[in-house]
């Protein structure tokens, strides 16, 4: 009779097991596929829809697009301190790049944010070093660890991801933070921000590295991405001073 137990049992462990590979197999095929891009998107989407679950009051299209912003630059600031952790691969990367995509640096971008990812690669910096040996196909000083762009992005990537994080508890959890703390504290960060991108751009404007690049392109690849962290920054220093003016978060909603 034990004997017939084991046989029962081991029979019983199989075919759980088969159903669970056909459980899996039929998740992974339903499953959005894993890339640069939708890994950036699930991040976005699950970080502030986590925000917006605990708000205590109703969200508006302000404190959502500041929540979106906000958890955007904690994905980018990772990646700015993966920058300075492997510019020596981003360098590397970036004379293979060359000249594989010169006069298509657009493919280029295409290629990354479509590039697939195993589970274990989401977590691996060498990874999301290609953004930045991608990203030096427009503006080279980003595999240049002793250009101010290097150092602004790197910088800004030490030290930005606890503020921000500090500005969303500000606003789900109004009550429970000092107004005039997170006020200050977010003057600093989002003029910090502001700041920056200003004077990275003009010294991309300066450095002339726009020169060989359609209109179109640095437009979109240089001018909107980094035009993201100049209109936000002013909604959010919007959002401090009105926080420091008033004593409390109202600037939010009302709880």
């Amino acid at each position: 009779p034990s004997r017939n137990k084991r046989i029962a049992f081991w029979l019983r462990t199989f075919q759980s097991t088969q159903e669970r590979h056909v459980v899996e197999r039929q998740i992974k095929e339903m499953a959005i596929p894993l890339t640069t891009g939708t890994v950036c998107l699930l991040f976005l989407a699950s970080t502030t829809g986590a925000c917006l679950y605990h708000l205590p009051y109703e969200p508006s299209v302000f404190v959502v697009s500041l929540l979106i912003f906000n958890n955007l630059n904690i994905f980018v600031a990772v990646c700015e301190i993966i920058l300075g952790l492997h510019i020596l691969q981003i360098k590397d990367d970036y004379a293979k790049m060359r000249t594989k995509w010169r006069g298509n640096e657009w493919g280029a971008c295409v290629a990354f944010l479509n590039m697939p990812l195993s589970p274990s690669e989401v977590f691996d910096g060498r990874v999301w070093s290609k953004l930045w040996s991608t990203y030096s196909l427009y503006d080279p000083s980003y595999q240049n660890q002793e250009s101010f762009g290097f150092f602004i992005d790197f910088g800004n990537g030490l030290s930005t991801i606890p503020p921000t994080i500090l500005m969303n508890l500000a606003m789900v959890f109004p009550n429970h933070l000092s107004p005039l703390f997170a006020g200050c504290v977010g003057v600093a960060l989002y003029w910090q921000k502001m700041y920056g991108t200003i004077i990275y751009g003009l010294s991309f404007m300066f450095n002339r590295r726009y020169e060989g690049k359609t209109l179109q392109e640095v437009c979109l690849f240089v001018g909107v991405s980094n035009g993201i962290w100049i209109v936000f920054p002013i909604l959010g220093i919007y959002a401090a001073v009105n926080i420091l003016r008033d004593g409390n978060m109202s600037v939010f909603g009302e709880v």
